[in-house]
């Protein structure tokens, strides 16, 4: 390689380590639970999407297995050639009951299917010679609903940010819109915004795309098992279950903790998708392993309520304790409790020395979050117990009186 090249690079990492923006890959020495192996040494698990304390469940694990051995390791295909088994649609029809969908297209990753959903819906003709479709997209939405609108074609695609939550300013848009001749009228939002925990205003949101003939499009990754009196998500949370247009999630964080994500919502999109979203169409399909864990999860979660209540249990425990402490927290109910520290450098260093004391955390700064708001986010799990939240906010304690944090 041109040594200029590699010049650029290692400048650049040299300026994230000074500035303290670089961010740290630490192995964990075993599987994901709710104390993990660091180093040799146990430590309580506060940076992980295990929600539901899934990942390492013995049901969940049993059923990879039984994928593995029932239906092979991988299938080396897309879903259109030779890639779709009976397991990929016993999953999507799974899926769809639990969201209160007709349909539902499985995804590698939620990433990839948001990418899939914007593009193949603007981009495509469908029999119109010309065109143009809005997007309003809210100002937290999650870098993969923002990477996915970027791939839209600008010509044929108005792109238009809402600041978070404002409903105000949602409706002022949809309003100077309304006599434009636009194909498809799309709002963008996340059911849980993961950086803060802040759950979206879904029942104004509802309400606001009825009356102005817009899709409502929500993204529940961190919903999805973590909130709602059944785990069904922020729509259930908010009193919507079954109303939103289009719901996309992952398997990859409550629902089993591995990989996977989906696109649910009438029978026509979804087969439109089939046909048209280029990540569907040219990934290899879900492994087995995965679809059979998965499914696992869904009927873990549909017969068993205790898993919710202990998340909610433990969610409130910590947040209570954490602001007795007197640490500053985004308020909420979600188990995303973010602990606000400013800047970068005293985020990564409370995470460094959360470690020392047993807590593995992670700090989270720009451009992951606004300057100036670095936060250490901490995450709750089912699989916590009351001695791990109490170790925990014992650490907590001793590291944020010797850092001037409390």
């Amino acid at each position: 390689m041109n040594p200029n090249y590699t010049k650029i690079f290692a400048d650049e990492l040299a300026r994230l380590e000074q500035n303290k923006t670089f961010k740290y890959e630490v192995p964990l020495e075993g599987p994901q639970d709710g104390t993990v192996i660091v180093g040799g040494k146990k430590v309580v698990m506060l940076a992980s999407n295990n929600y539901l304390g899934l990942a390492n469940h013995p049901k969940i694990n049993e059923a990879a297995k039984k994928g593995l051995e029932e239906f092979g390791n991988g299938i080396s295909s897309v879903r259109f050639i030779c890639g779709t088994q009976t397991i990929h649609k016993e999953l999507e029809a799974k899926i769809s009951k639990f969201v209160g969908t007709e349909d539902t297209i499985l995804f590698l990753s939620c990433f990839s299917a948001n990418e899939g959903f914007f593009a193949s819906l603007t981009n495509e003709a469908c029999g119109y010679e010309d065109w143009k479709d809005v997007l309003y997209s809210d100002q937290y939405n999650h870098a993969s609903i923002i990477d996915g609108q970027r791939l839209c074609n600008r010509k044929r695609t108005d792109k238009k940010v809402y600041p978070h939550g404002d409903m105000e300013k949602l409706i002022e848009m949809l309003e100077e819109d309304k006599d434009k001749d636009y194909r498809f009228k799309i709002i963008a939002t996340d059911g849980i915004f993961s950086m803060e925990g802040y759950l979206a205003k879904l029942p104004e949101l509802v309400a606001i795309a009825k009356k102005y003939g817009a899709m409502l499009f929500m993204d529940d990754s961190h919903g999805m098992g973590a909130i709602g009196e059944t785990g069904k998500g922020t729509a259930e949370a908010c009193g919507v279950w079954g109303e939103i247009d289009v719901v996309t999630g992952t398997l990859g964080k409550a629902l089993g903790g591995a990989a996977g994500g989906f696109i649910s919502g009438k029978k026509e999109m979804v087969t439109f998708l089939r046909q048209k979203s280029r990540p569907y169409t040219f990934s290899n399909s879900l492994p087995p392993s995965l679809v059979y864990a998965a499914s696992a999860a869904f009927d873990l979660l549909e017969n068993d309520s205790s898993f919710v209540t202990r998340l909610e249990e433990n969610t409130a425990y910590f947040r209570k304790e954490m602001v007795n402490l007197g640490f500053t927290i985004l308020e909420g109910k979600h188990p995303i409790v973010p602990v606000m520290l400013g800047e970068a450098p005293l985020a990564q260093d409370m995470s460094n020395e959360l470690l020392k004391e047993g807590v593995y955390i992670k700090g989270l700064w720009f451009p992951v979050v606004p300057r100036g708001m670095a936060r250490l986010r901490t995450q709750i799990s089912a699989a916590l117990t009351r001695e791990n939240l109490d170790f925990t906010l014992e650490a907590f304690s001793k590291v944020g009186k010797r850092m001037n944090v409390i």
